[in-house]
């Protein structure tokens, strides 16, 4: 019996595209020089990549912003004028919980030893600064009464945050990163390994 292979969807082409391309390597080194003056060293590092979880933290932070942005956008579509308070607190407590989700995906990031992945992460978190800054702008629209055009910001949030999430799968489900979570012996930011640790 044959399993026929099957092809490869635009989505996933564009994505090797990204993944090969030395264009976006500048991107990785400017992210990665971040990484090294944001994130700390050592067990704190360690735990932001969940060590004691025995596997990555960033995927659960993720739900936490992504779960208040789609309940708000529920409220937005059922009535967005009738819930425009909550949905307005939901857009704005899905930012702040943006700050912890980012730097637990920097954290996993810093690790990644394969260029490929390294490039692929880098427009991932791009992206995920985009989609922040948009519900950003959403909230501030809706504190200035302008809660239509605030809706439509939070929607063009959502999209751009469907395309970083496909991107975050990739790396997740095809290229099984990052290799390294959950393990004692974990690098440092920028490829250094910790004291007492191997590379």
């Amino acid at each position: 019996m044959t399993v026929e292979t099957m092809p490869a969807s635009p989505a996933a082409r564009a994505t090797q595209e990204l993944e090969d391309s030395a264009a976006l390597d500048p991107l990785v080194d400017a992210l990665r020089t971040a990484a090294e003056a944001v994130l700390p060293g050592g067990r704190l590092l360690q735990e932001m990549r969940g060590r004691s979880l025995g596997h990555a933290l960033h995927p659960i932070m993720t739900d936490l912003p992504i779960g208040v942005w789609v309940s708000a956008t529920v409220l937005d579509l059922t009535g967005a004028r009738k819930h425009a308070d909550a949905a307005r607190r939901l857009v704005g407590a899905g930012v702040l919980l943006v700050v912890p989700t980012a730097l637990t995906g920097m954290a996993d990031w810093s690790g990644l030893k394969d260029q490929k992945s390294s490039r692929l992460g880098a427009v991932h978190a791009t992206l995920n600064g985009v989609a922040g800054s948009l519900y950003a702008t959403s909230w501030f629209l809706r504190r200035k009464g302008r809660t239509g055009l605030g809706v439509l910001t939070a929607l063009a949030g959502g999209g751009v945050l469907a395309a970083s999430g496909y991107l975050g799968g990739h790396l997740t489900l095809a290229r099984q990163e990052p290799g390294h979570s959950g393990a004692s012996e974990v690098s440092e930011p920028g490829g250094a390994a910790s004291p007492g640790q191997e590379s």
